[in-house]
C-alpha cells in the first residue's frame, strides 16, 4: 500500500512541475492611432509580439499621401502591412536593419512609450528622429 502511495505521490509531483514549466508568457505591444510626423494615414498601427520577435505594422494611407507615393511607384498600394524582426537591447526595442553595411536604418520604440523613432546611420554616423506618435498604447501580458 505505502508503494502505490509513494508511486503515486512522484506522479502528481511530476505532472505539477512537468505543468508549471510548461506555462509560458508572452508579452504583446499595441500602439493604435500613430499620427506621421510626415504622411497622413486613415489607419497606422504597430503590434510588437515579444515571444515571436516581430513587429507587424498594419497602414492604410489617406488619398494625399497615396498619391504621392503612387505618382513615383506604382507598386505602391493604399493599405498593407509590414512585418520585421525585433530584438531588444537595453531598455529599447529594435527593428532589423534596413540597407546594411554603409547605410541602414531601423524603428526604435521604448516599452509602454507612444513616441516611435527612426535610427539612422551613414558610414558610423548615427541620428535618431522621431517619426510617429500613437495615441493608445497597451500591453498585453497572454499565458499560455
Amino acid at each position: 500500500m505505502k508503494k502505490n502511495s509513494l508511486q503515486t505521490k512522484i506522479i502528481y509531483f511530476l505532472f505539477f512541475f512537468i505543468g508549471i514549466q510548461s506555462v509560458s508568457i508572452s508579452e504583446i505591444m499595441h500602439l493604435t492611432g500613430c499620427k506621421n510626423l510626415k504622411d497622413g494615414f486613415i489607419k497606422n498601427e504597430y503590434i510588437l509580439n515579444f515571444e515571436k520577435s516581430l513587429m507587424i505594422r498594419n497602414y492604410i494611407y489617406d488619398n494625399k499621401t497615396f498619391k504621392k507615393y503612387k505618382s513615383t511607384d506604382l507598386s505602391v498600394k493604399q493599405e498593407g502591412s509590414v512585418e520585421r524582426f525585433i530584438y531588444e537591447e537595453s531598455d529599447l526595442i529594435y527593428t532589423d536593419k534596413i540597407g546594411y553595411p554603409q547605410f541602414y536604418t531601423q524603428l526604435m520604440f521604448k516599452k509602454d512609450s507612444p513616441i516611435i523613432n527612426i535610427k539612422t546611420v551613414i558610414n558610423g554616423e548615427e541620428g535618431i528622429s522621431k517619426i510617429s506618435t500613437c495615441k493608445k498604447v497597451e500591453v498585453f501580458v497572454k499565458e499560455s
